[in-house]
């Protein structure tokens, strides 16, 4: 199973548990990040967790450690932590990290949307975009506005998987295409 496959599923899981035992999902998600935030900053700490020299019994020992000087964290997320230890699986911990935030989001009727531009959008029209973007959607909208003057003019809108390509660059390639098959 690949990293992002098992991320997955342990996010998945935990936030299931998390909803169930009625804990605060946001709370743990933000204390995932930042524990998925240390091992990343701290080089020599995410040698020794993702190490398949290092037993895993010392990796629950320095994971119970990072635990008990961390505070108050939620039950059910130091169980997972040191279960993902037990089972030598840390290093999948940025993958867990990012499905669970995913599933916060969805939780939350939110989607990611992305718009590239040739030149940079008034922030009225930036508004515009999320509005009709909620309204298309149904759900609340996360907008990030990217400038690329490659595209020339006009804009690719990204909601989730799906991309809106109004581009005048891809519109010069489709008609550039067209006029090289219709010789």
């Amino acid at each position: 199973m690949t990293g992002r496959a098992a991320g997955t599923r342990y996010a998945r899981a935990l936030f299931d548990v998390a909803l169930a035992e009625s804990a605060d999902v946001q709370q743990i998600g933000r204390d995932l990040s930042a524990f998925a935030h240390l091992m990343a900053a701290n080089d020599g700490l995410a040698r020794v967790l993702t190490n398949p020299a290092i037993p895993a019994s010392r990796k629950r020992g320095v994971v119970e450690q990072l635990l008990a000087r961390a505070g108050a964290l939620s039950p059910v997320l130091a169980k997972t932590l040191l279960l993902l230890a037990d089972r030598d699986r840390l290093g999948v911990l940025p993958d867990v990290d990012a499905a669970y935030r995913d599933r916060l989001m969805q939780h939350a009727h939110v989607v990611r949307a992305e718009v590239v531009s040739a030149a940079p959008l008034p922030a009225d029209r930036v508004t515009a975009l999320r509005d009709g973007l909620a309204r298309a959607t149904g759900r609340s909208v996360q907008l990030e506005t990217r400038v690329d003057p490659s595209l020339i003019g006009g804009a690719v809108t990204r909601v989730g998987s799906t991309v809106y390509d109004g581009s005048i660059a891809t519109q010069l390639q489709k008609l550039k295409q067209e006029l090289v098959s219709a010789e």
